[in-house]
């Protein structure tokens, strides 16, 4: 029985009719249709004959048109649609699958619902975005322009050790990591250190590429003050400050990928840092702080790269840059009237000024150090300033030491015999407690009594 309707070929099956109509016309040979094919010989003259009985149509395949043997039936297409744009109306593609499974019955892969609902027009519940365009970025042209700074917690000590946070700066002209430092966790401090590891082995860079960690910008929901208001922008954080006044500019990075220079070096560190810090018996974090100098400089010379532009884009120190007092975190406080500020139950005293001026009610600013001092500030003025031990100016608050937990008393049983009138009426009575009386006199002009009361 012969097909009928139109004839529609693709482009595979149009060059082998062009080919088997030059063999039928003797333009062509049958061997060499078949090596412009690829068929065997005896192929090629079966699809001769086809074609000089169907034509064209010879070269379809003989399932094309035809409804497929796995196609969903019309009633279970239906009850899907229904139920999908009914019951299940608020589920998405996935739960209504599972649901489909566990409450009707019905066994679809969520591919097969997704193109069912699809195709009645009912709309996906969240439409996925399509990925955001990215172009290339390409490096800075020298080096000190721009440093990208992160951290990776790892087990870096081994897979029996805990967890450490590596805080590191890679150039991004040359690829050579400037600074790098081990840490128990991703913290401000471990930042500031790291930076002034770079502005004393290299100087100031101009640019700074890091991700968006709170340590970085504040990423709080709180309204803004008034000053932020006025301001237009968010007071920065305790990071964020000490770039303003080195003059840094903090670019943040709104995904992984943009900053993927460093996100690769954590890569090839977890892979080689790693096993070089087991052969050499590492497993604390003063230890691999002193071990990272020398793998950092064996490492720059392996990997690192020429610049496009020569020289160097640091900007040198200003001699007169106070880098501690930069670096620092930094509280406000009110002085109180004994001339005292508080920070984190620490009590700094401060000193009285000329003429044994008095800093009540004054706002002052108290810096930490990264040393562990402190200092207070006052109008450009250094108050008190102690670093690392220097008891002399700043003091810690004493606190009560904390009481040894008792064991629980254990319960005694109760006596079965009942206390004497006796000892009963020895109590005193209330009114006449002695603790309630030592204010008066009554007592001693009452000897007799005192004496009934202790006997």
């Amino acid at each position: 029985m012969k097909r009928k309707g139109p004839v529609t070929l693709n482009r595979r099956e149009e060059i082998r009719l062009r080919v088997v109509s030059e063999v039928g016309a003797g333009r062509w040979s049958v061997e060499e249709a078949a090596r412009a094919l690829g068929l065997s010989p005896r192929h090629v003259r079966r699809l001769r004959k086809k074609l000089a009985e169907e034509g064209a149509r010879a070269f379809m395949h003989g399932n094309r048109g035809r409804p497929s043997p796995h196609r969903l039936g019309d009633d279970v297409r239906a009850k899907v649609v229904e139920l999908g744009a009914g019951r299940y109306a608020a589920c998405n593609d996935s739960h209504l699958q599972e649901l489909l499974l566990r409450n009707e019955g019905i066994v679809l892969s969520r591919t097969s619902v997704r193109r069912l609902r699809r195709q009645a027009g009912q709309r996906p519940k969240q439409e996925r975005r399509p990925p955001r365009h990215r172009s290339h970025r390409d490096r800075r042209p020298q080096e000190g322009v721009l440093l990208q700074v992160d951290g990776s917690l790892h087990y870096w000590f081994g897979p029996d050790q805990p967890q450490t946070s590596l805080l590191g700066a890679i150039d991004d002209a040359t690829g050579k990591v400037v600074a790098a430092l081990f840490r128990e966790q991703e913290d401000a401090q471990g930042y500031f250190l790291l930076l002034r590891q770079v502005l004393r082995t290299r100087g100031i860079p101009l640019e700074l590429y890091h991700d968006r960690h709170s340590i970085f910008q504040d990423n709080s929901q709180r309204p803004w003050t008034i000053d932020e208001q006025l301001q237009g922008r968010r007071e920065p954080t305790q990071f964020g400050r000490a770039l303003e006044e080195l003059g840094i500019m903090p670019i943040p990075a709104h995904s992984p990928e943009a900053k993927g220079r460093i996100e690769r070096l954590w890569r090839t560190f977890q892979d080689r840092l790693v096993v070089e810090l087991a052969l050499a018996g590492i497993t604390d974090i003063k230890a691999a702080n002193r071990f990272l100098p020398g793998f950092l400089e064996r490492y720059n010379a392996r990997f690192a790269q020429e610049a496009e532009e020569p020289g160097l884009a640091y900007r040198p120190l200003n001699p007169a840059l106070d880098l501690d007092h930069v670096l620092s975190f930094r509280y406000q406080r009110v002085v109180a009237r004994d001339n005292t500020v508080r920070l984190d139950g620490r009590l700094i005293q401060i000193p009285p000024g000329p003429r044994q001026r008095s800093y009540f009610a004054a706002r002052v600013w108290v810096h930490e150090f990264l040393d562990g001092g402190l200092g207070v500030r006052y109008q450009d003025e250094w108050l008190v300033r102690g670093k690392g031990n220097d008891v002399a100016a700043v003091r810690a608050r004493k606190r009560k030491p904390a009481l040894p937990e008792q064991p629980p008393t254990p319960s005694l049983p109760l006596p079965l015999e009942t206390p004497s009138l006796a000892v009963a009426s020895a109590r005193p009575s209330p009114a006449l407690h002695p603790w309630r009386r030592w204010n008066t006199g009554y007592f001693k002009k009452h000897p007799a009594r005192t004496e009934s009361l202790t006997s």
